[in-house]
């Protein structure tokens, strides 16, 4: 027998209870930006330079562009869209630059645990330091938006075998890192459960761009097709469509014209399609889909 995590049992799509998402909509769409702070010369990125040591300072304002100009022309469309965005945030940014986070505050978005900085992985602690990294994270977000998150997506998507545990007791309700669905799925915790909700690993603007060299126009396009595929699926099957951004990747001005092309696009289902952060689709699902004894695992 192949090792297995324990969390949850296989599940076809095609055998699952029915359910609608608000207002009879069968697909629910999240736009999630992920607004992330470094350290400079140190730690972890994601480097455009090949054969130099990685981190360096090329690397490290490339991704401070997304702090500096790229959020606020992303900022900028999803006003013009009237978009929700669920906000994945690095709590280091709230010291480096709280007026990003304050526009969104502005906005009622959700805010999203990510960490205090993707220049650390989860991996990398014991499970005592990620407690201690999980609980400075929430109070973090307590303080400055005066109340408790309830998702997280580990830094660079890379959790411990931990981490479902860890969030579920610190008071966590949802986690974005297993994306093996298109809808929510109850993953088992030591202490109970924690709710999947899908984040996508392939509409998400690194890998396509950074590690499957992807261009703009096939980043828009690729939105665009997942959508009107999800759409037609979603007929027989309530679905959550995931699109995940980075400032600093979606908000370069080649790439902004085919984002904005793309969202234009998806707006107009909006009489077919629920636009909803990652959270309010946690608490719908929770109500229509209340946890059930999992199958057996294999």
């Amino acid at each position: 027998m192949l090792k297995n995590h324990g969390r949850f049992g296989y599940s076809a799509i095609v055998n699952r209870p029915d359910f609608s998402w608000p207002d009879g909509k069968r697909l629910a769409v999240h736009l999630s930006l992920n607004l992330e702070h470094f350290a400079y010369g140190e730690g972890l990125g994601i480097s455009y330079s090949p054969g130099l040591p990685h981190p360096n300072t090329y690397n490290w304002a490339w991704r401070e562009y997304g702090n500096r100009v790229g959020v606020w022309r992303i900022l900028e469309l999803v006003d013009q869209l009237d978009l929700p965005v669920s906000l994945l945030l690095n709590s280091a940014v709230y010291d480096h630059c709280p007026e990003v986070v304050a526009a969104f505050r502005k906005r009622s978005d959700e805010v999203v645990g990510h960490g205090r900085t993707n220049s650390e992985h989860q991996r990398d602690f014991d499970e005592a330091g990620e407690a201690q990294l999980i609980d400075d994270v929430k109070r973090a977000i307590e303080r400055h938006e005066g109340k408790s998150p309830k998702g997280w997506l580990s830094p660079g998507v890379n959790p411990n075998e931990t981490t479902p545990d860890l969030l579920q007791e610190a008071g966590f309700t949802y986690i974005l890192d297993w994306p093996m669905d298109d809808q929510p799925v109850w993953i088992k915790t030591r202490g109970g459960h924690i709710l999947s909700i899908p984040y996508p690993q392939e509409v998400n603007d690194i890998p396509m761009i950074c590690l499957h060299h992807g261009t703009a126009p096939s980043f828009g396009d690729m939105i665009i097709d997942n959508f009107d595929e999800m759409l037609r699926q979603s007929v027989r099957q309530p679905l959550v469509y995931g699109i995940a951004l980075h400032a600093f990747i979606a908000g370069q001005p080649f790439r902004m014209a085919h984002l904005r092309r793309a969202l234009e696009h998806l707006c107009g289902a909006r009489d077919k399609v629920w636009f909803a952060t990652t959270g309010a689709i946690a608490d719908h699902f929770s109500t229509r889909a209340p946890i059930k004894p999992e199958p057996l695992l294999r």
